[in-house]
């Protein structure tokens, strides 16, 4: 298998063991699963099944962002419980994963079950020299850190942008440089707080995947995943406190989805144009849904139009009546081989199908059950 890996900004093997360990960023549980998320976890979702075709056990972790600015900001909007919230919106996430039979995660920790674990990272970070105090936070100090900027490859410029963009507070006095970022941080009166040597706090968003991460599956995976917005500052910043902390390498391997766009904007809650899996499987079997995602490359951008169900609406349909079979398989494989060419895939299917071969075997490695016939 090929893939292309963010870090080398190439198409490379995907060199793994008998075990392939994974670690895919989960939701920030304050609002329910729109396209956007579906296309991450579902492309997590087919690379594991052709991995495991080839024989391969897999290991996904995929974490729950329990506690951070966003949820704590619309707990306080809302008026309730920021843990209330989350357990309801996560509570609607894994049902939409179970409609979309995607293989279930190898664990889902959240971030408040590892306070414990976030402490004692943090603590290595210090004790090697990478972090400082001030402020009543800690901060992780980039220019400490030679390999920051390695995994997005991105400008300073570039990276200040992302960070004032996506939370990084680069206004922040108490920084010795802009984009240092936040490991452990005060809490509003309002805000959940817990002990530590630093002061009574929180953590901050990145720590919180380096210590599940590295708890759940070790100092180095085979793959870190997410979507390509999390490039930086997120993946940076953990890869960078990570191997700082450890001495070893992080990820082997670094794969992002692309964005799904609709008007011409980023699918996103803070702008509100989404489209939601729990609204769309009340009118579309969930696999029209699955195939008008993996209809699309995982690295490439796409928008949404009214036409995606109709037109994977009719092609499960030809799918189903083609019936059980192996038609497609190799050429299937060979596709997902490539770089996950799911849209290469869909095409072999496709033209086995309207010569009436069966071609249930091929679609199981899109996650299709095609024995089952489409409702409506």
């Amino acid at each position: 298998m090929r893939l292309y890996d963010t870090a080398r900004q190439e198409i490379v093997r995907f060199e793994v063991g008998k075990v392939v360990t994974m670690y895919t960023c989960g939701i920030t549980p304050y609002d329910s699963t729109h396209l956007g998320h579906a296309a991450t976890y579902l492309g997590y979702d087919v690379l594991q099944r052709r991995l495991r075709d080839l024989g391969h056990e897999t290991r996904c972790v995929r974490n729950v962002t329990d506690v951070d600015d966003s949820i704590l900001g619309k707990a306080r909007e809302l008026g309730v419980h920021y843990l209330d919230l989350a357990a309801a919106e996560i509570a609607r996430f894994d049902n939409d994963m179970v409609t979309l039979e995607t293989i279930r995660s190898y664990a889902e920790p959240r971030a408040t079950s590892a306070i414990a674990d976030i402490r004692g990272f943090i603590g290595m970070v210090l004790d090697e020299g990478y972090a400082y105090q001030a402020g009543g936070a800690v901060y992780f100090e980039v220019s400490k850190f030679p390999k920051f900027g390695t995994i997005s490859n991105y400008t300073r410029d570039d990276m200040f942008a992302f960070a004032a963009e996506r939370g990084g507070n680069v206004e922040d006095p108490h920084k010795r440089d802009p984009l240092d970022f936040v490991l452990w941080q005060p809490s509003l009166p309002d805000e959940p707080s817990w002990e530590s040597l630093w002061g009574a706090g929180r953590p901050g968003w990145h720590i919180e995947c380096s210590a599940l991460c590295l708890r759940e599956l070790g100092t180095t995976i085979d793959l870190h995943g997410g979507g390509s917005d999390l490039i930086f500052p997120h993946h940076e910043c953990e890869a960078a406190q990570s191997e700082a902390a450890t001495g070893e390498p992080l990820v082997r391997h670094w794969m992002h989805q692309a964005m799904v766009f609709m008007d011409g904007e980023k699918m996103s809650k803070s702008l509100g144009n989404l489209v939601f899996v729990s609204e769309l499987v009340k009118e579309w079997d969930p696999r029209v849904i699955r195939l008008g995602v993996v209809s699309n490359h995982y690295r490439t951008s796409w928008e949404w139009n009214d036409a995606l169900m109709p037109t994977n609406d009719e092609r499960l349909r030809a799918w189903v009546a083609a019936g059980s079979g192996s038609a497609a398989l190799d050429e299937v494989r060979s596709a997902l081989d490539e770089d996950l060419d799911t849209p290469g895939a869909i095409e072999a299917i496709d033209r086995a199908a309207a010569r009436g071969l069966g071609v249930s075997e091929a679609a199981a490695l899109l996650g299709v059950d095609t024995s089952r016939t489409v409702a409506r």
